[in-house]
């Protein structure tokens, strides 16, 4: 069984080692998260979102309990230990509710707290570093007002804790992510000049969620605050990515000097192999990974749609995946144009291929999914995949499964499509 704790521990020890979260609630990526990992003996970090994942629902409509249970579902029919998935929550906090009064919004922020920490996470990420309805919106939030946030929030999951404690005796108790330096989910909405966290700003947000910690008496949850959000350098937006350059954040990294945490990466996704392994080597312990995931799986769903064009007869009616995608986007703008800029050509480019990934939002619509479901049926119509097809729309499947790595189905050729992206991160983290 692993733990956070012990992959840190050993990190501080020398090892240069860390681990991956993987933060989606797509089942294909949550399937090949599993495979990979079980293939590579590691443990699978699975982390919802605030948004995705609610007591309201969130956008996937699933609460936490009900979201737990769908991933040791999953886990049981990928044969993947359980005792090796780590589930964790993202962004815990008044996010989804950040347009109400710091009442309103904070009391929600609890239930969703105790909800995740009742249904069995044990990483959780306190996020209140967010201006609420009621914040004055001329002045930054201080440390210490984000820090008091957290710490209420931290007092309501040790409560939930004792709870599933009395229900559940081999409960694990949560390990806690916190910092006030922290990207919005999802990657940028505009490209804009990356300021690494100073080692001054790290120290003072520990600082002051330390004193927060001890004033509500939560000392001994304090020793299970095992890292802090920070910007290390890396983000990605609709058309470019900031790579990680261990030279400029050699300050932040001295923060770590003689103390027991370590940093948490968010918007990790896209980087290249030896950005992500200097990432780990630096202290950026925890990598945080999403829409790169389901960006490998709309790859994977639009060259097998190319495929479904030519390999089925006249006859057939076709999915129609991408036109049904860009469809259902535009019909319902809201989740992506706040992220995409410029003419109408290039926003038809950037709601079908941009690093930002907003496609991902629109999965889980009737049509959408529909079509998708459309379009694996009319694959598996036809038996094994043409090679030749395979061969010119996903090279690299088409080798594996030349090769016998992998079988030539629908459904392994988009798992192995994602886990590319995945042994990144593989490769990062050993």
């Amino acid at each position: 069984m692993y733990s956070i704790q012990s992959i840190i521990e050993k990190h501080k020890a020398g090892e240069h080692i860390g681990i991956f979260a993987n933060c989606s609630a797509n089942e294909y990526v949550l399937r090949a998260v599993m495979r990979r990992c079980k293939r590579e003996n590691l443990p699978a970090l699975i982390e919802a979102t605030a948004n995705q994942v609610n007591q309201e629902g969130g956008y996937t409509g699933q609460t936490p309990k009900e979201f737990y249970a769908w991933c040791q579902e999953i886990a049981k029919r990928e044969s993947f230990d359980t005792s090796n998935l780590i589930l964790g929550g993202d962004h815990l906090g008044p996010l989804t509710w950040s347009k109400l009064s710091e009442a309103e919004a904070m009391d929600k922020a609890e239930v969703l707290v105790r909800e995740y920490v009742l249904a069995g996470f044990t990483k959780i990420h306190i996020d209140t570093s967010m201006r609420l309805g009621s914040d004055d919106k001329s002045v930054p939030l201080s440390n210490e007002l984000i820090a008091e946030r957290g710490a209420r929030l931290c007092a309501v999951a040790e409560k939930a804790f004792a709870e599933r404690k009395t229900q559940v005796p081999d409960a694990v108790a949560p390990v806690y992510i916190v910092g006030s330096e922290v990207p919005i989910p999802g990657g940028a909405m505009e490209h804009e000049v990356l300021s690494v966290t100073g080692k001054d700003d790290c120290t003072a947000t520990i600082s002051a969620f330390s004193r927060a910690f001890e004033s509500a008496g939560l000392t001994q949850a304090w020793e299970r605050v095992v890292a802090v959000v920070v910007q290390p350098g890396v983000e990605f937006g609709e058309d470019d990515v900031d790579v990680y350059c261990s030279e400029k954040a050699k300050e932040l990294r001295s923060a770590l000097k003689d103390s027991d945490f370590v940093f948490e990466g968010h918007s990790t996704d896209y980087q290249p192999r030896p950005a992500l392994r200097a990432l780990v080597r630096d202290g950026i312990v925890i990598l945080k990974v999403g829409p790169a995931l389901t960006f490998a799986l709309r790859e994977a769903l639009f060259a097998l749609e190319n495929i479904e064009k030519i390999a089925l007869t006249k006859s057939a009616v076709l999915s129609r995946f991408s036109e049904v995608l860009e469809s259902v986007m535009l019909e319902k703008p809201d989740n992506w144009i706040s992220h995409y800029h410029g003419d109408e050509h290039k926003l038809k480019i950037n709601r079908a291929y941009g690093f930002s990934d907003r496609a991902r939002y629109y999965l889980p619509e009737p049509a959408v999914k529909d079509s998708m479901d459309t379009l694996i049926s009319n694959l598996k119509s036809v038996g094994s995949l043409p090679l030749p097809l395979l061969s010119q729309f996903l090279p690299l499947q088409y080798a594996r499964v030349r090769d016998g790595e992998i079988n030539n189905t629908v459904d392994d050729i988009i798992l192995d499509k994602i886990g590319d992206c995945i042994d990144d991160y593989v490769f990062a983290v050993r």
